[in-house]
C-alpha cells in the first residue's frame, strides 16, 4: 500500500525542532571551526610549515597506505563472504553468516591486544592492517550480502543463455550489481581506519592519529596538533567525496526485474575451498582474540582479580555511555524529524552538517575540546559535560540516520488525525510521533551506548581526573604489557558490545512482523 506522506517545507516545522536541529548542527561545526581557527593563527605559512615536515609526510604516507590496503582487504573478502553466505550452497552458511557479522562487536584495541598478547612480533604495518581489517570487512558484508539477498535471478538467468560461464556472470553481472553496496561498505572501512588510534597504538605504527595524540601529549604547544588534526579531516572528508563520486558513476538497475531470489550457486569440488576461505577468516577475526583473551583471563583469575576496580571501571563506562546516548538521541531527535516530515535547504543543510561527524576522527574532536576548553569554557574543561559533548560530535550521524527511518516509517495519517483534534506540533510530536518511532529511537540509544563505552582517544583526552572506562583501562595496561590484568576489561567490554546487536535484531523482527 503506497504511503500517503507528504514531506512539508520547513517552514510548517515547530520553531522548537529547528532550533533543536540548529543547535545539533553547531555542536557538530564548532570542533571543525575551532581547529581551523587555531591552526591559521599563526599564518598560513606556519601551516605550510607543519605539513611539509618530514614527520608530517611520513604520517601522511603511513595512513594512506594503511587506508588503501586495508579497504581493499576488506573489499575482497567482505565481498566473497557475502557471496558465499548468500549465494550458494556452502554447507552451514547461516552459521557462517552470523560469525562475519560477530567482529563488528568486537572493539579494534581488543582485537589488537588479542594479537598483540599471543604474537608479540606482530607490531608495525603488518599487524596493524592484519587486525584493522579482520575487525572492518563486516562493513562491506553486511552491505553486499543485503544487495544479494534483495536480487533477482533474471538478469543472471539472461546473461547464461547468451553463453556466458559461471565466473563471467559472476564478474560482469553479480559483481557490477552489488559494486554500489561494496563502495558503501568500503567507505566506512576507510573512515574507521582514518580514525583508529587504539590498533596503530598497540602495534607502534605511526599514523595520524597517533601522530596528534602523541604530539598533544609531549609538548606545551598544541598548534601543530591542531594543524594535523585539520589535515587528517581534510582527508577523512576527501574519502567521502571520492567515494559518493565513484559510486555516483555506478550502474542502477531500472525496473523491477523477475521478482525471483536466484537459487544456490553449486560449489561442487570448490566446496573445500570454501570452507577453508571461511575458517582462516572466522580463525582470524574471531579465533585468535577469543584464544587469547581466554588464555589471559584464566591467568588474571589465577593471579587475582581487583573486582572492585573492575566495577568501578565498569559503572564509570555505564555512565559515561549512558549519558552520552541520551544526549545524542536528544540531539538526533528534531534533526531526524525534519528530515523525514520536512524539506527544503534549511533541512538539507542542518541534516548535512550533522553528517560531519563521519569525518571527524575521536582523536581530533578530543584535540579540538580540549582547546575550546582551555581557552573558551575552563570552567568545563575535565568536565564530565565536555567529555558527553564529544561523544554526541562523534556519533551523531549513528543517531541521526536511524532516527530519520525510523520516523519515516510512522504513518503520518497518525499525525494528522492528532493535528486535526486540536493538538500542538510537540504535542503531536511527544504523543504521536516518538511513540510510533520508539523501536528506532532505543536502537539508535543502544548503537550509541556501545559506540561510546568503545570510544577511546577522546576519552583519553577529555575524561574528567578519577574517571576511567573499560576502553582506558584496556588500553593503559596493555600498553604496559599487562595482558592478564587487562583481560578481564576486555571481555567484559565485549560483552557489553553484544548489547545493541541484541536490541537491533529484537527492532528487526518486530518490523519486519507488522
Amino acid at each position: 500500500m503506497l504511503r500517503s506522506a507528504v514531506r512539508r517545507r520547513s517552514g510548517g516545522a515547530a520553531p522548537a525542532l529547528v532550533a533543536g536541529a540548529a543547535l545539533a548542527g553547531l555542536l557538530m561545526l564548532t570542533p571543525l571551526v575551532y581547529l581551523a581557527i587555531r591552526s591559521f593563527e599563526r599564518g598560513p605559512d606556519y601551516v605550510v610549515n607543519v605539513l611539509t615536515r618530514p614527520r608530517t609526510g611520513q604520517l601522511f604516507a603511513n595512513t594512506v597506505v594503511l587506508t588503501v590496503s586495508a579497504t581493499l582487504v576488506c573489499m575482497v573478502v567482505g565481498t566473497v563472504a557475502a557471496w558465499l553466505v548468500v549465494r550458494t550452497d556452502l554447507p552451514g552458511r547461516r552459521v557462517w553468516g552470523v560469525l562475519f557479522a560477530l567482529p563488528l562487536a568486537v572493539p579494534s584495541y581488543v582485537a589488537g591486544f588479542g594479537w598483540i598478547s599471543g604474537f608479540p612480533g606482530i607490531v608495525g604495518f603488518g599487524g596493524t592492517l592484519l587486525v584493522l581489517s579482520s575487525v572492518s570487512f563486516p562493513y562491506v558484508f553486511l552491505a553486499v550480502s543485503a544487495t544479494l539477498s534483495r536480487g533477482d535471478a533474471g538478469m543472471e538467468e539472461a546473461a547464461r543463455s547468451l553463453g556466458l560461464g559461471p565466473v563471467r556472470v559472476l564478474l560482469t553481472v553479480t559483481l557490477r550489481r552489488v559494486w554500489p553496496a561494496v563502495l558503501a561498505g568500503a567507505l566506512l572501512v576507510a573512515l574507521s581506519v582514518i580514525s583508529d588510534f587504539g590498533v596503530p597504538s598497540l602495534m607502534r605504527f605511526d599514523t595520524f592519529t597517533l601522530g596528534i595524540f602523541t604530539r598533544y601529549r609531549s609538548t606545551f604547544d598544541p598548534t601543530p596538533a591542531a594543524v594535523l588534526g585539520l589535515a587528517l579531516v581534510a582527508l577523512a572528508i576527501v574519502v567521502t567525496i571520492a567515494e559518493a563520486r565513484v559510486r555516483g558513476r555506478s550502474t542502477e538497475r531500472v525496473g523491477r526485474g523477475a521478482g525471483r531470489r536466484a537459487g544456490p550457486t553449486p560449489l561442487g569440488r570448490w566446496t573445500p575451498a570454501g570452507l577453508l576461505f571461511v575458517l582462516v577468516v572466522i580463525g582470524i577475526s574471531l579465533g585468535v582474540p577469543a584464544y587469547s583473551l581466554t588464555v589471559w583471563t584464566i591467568a588474571g583469575a589465577s593471579a587475582g582479580i581487583d573486582l572492585p576496580h573492575l566495577a568501578a571501571t565498569a559503572l564509570d563506562t555505564f555512565q559515561v555511555a549512558g549519558l552520552g546516548a541520551l544526549l545524542t538521541v536528544a540531539l538526533a531527535l528534531p534533526v531526524g524529524v525534519l528530515a523525514a516530515r520536512h524539506r527544503g535547504r534549511l533541512v538539507r543543510a542542518l541534516e548535512n552538517v550533522t553528517y560531519l561527524g563521519f569525518a571527524l576522527p575521536g582523536v581530533t574532536v578530543g584535540l579540538a575540546l580540549v582547546y575550546l576548553g582551555i581557552r573558551v569554557f575552563p570552567q568545563l574543561y575535565q568536565q564530565l559535560p565536555m567529555l558527553i559533548a564529544g561523544y554526541a560530535v562523534l556519533f551523531l550521524p549513528l543517531a541521526v540516520g536511524i532516527v530519520r527511518t525510523a520516523v519515516s516509517d510512522a504513518p503520518v495519517r497518525l499525525e494528522e488525525a492528532s493535528r486535526s483534534l486540536g493538538r500542538g506540533r510537540l504535542q503531536t510530536l511527544a504523543r504521536v510521533t516518538v511513540p510510533l518511532a520508539a523501536p528506532g529511537i532505543v536502537a539508535a540509544a543502544a548503537l550509541v551506548f556501545v559506540s561510546v563505552a568503545r570510544e577511546l582517544p577522546a576519552t583519553l583526552m577529555l575524561r574528567p581526573t578519577g574517571t576511567e572506562t573499560l576502553a582506558m583501562a584496556i588500553w593503559s595496561r596493555t600498553g604496559a604489557s599487562q595482558f592478564a590484568a587487562a583481560a578481564p576489561y576486555a571481555v567484559l567490554l565485549v560483552l557489553l558490545a553484544a548489547i545493541p546487536t541484541l536490541v537491533l535484531d529484537r527492532v528487526l523482527r518486530r518490523r519486519g512482523g507488522d
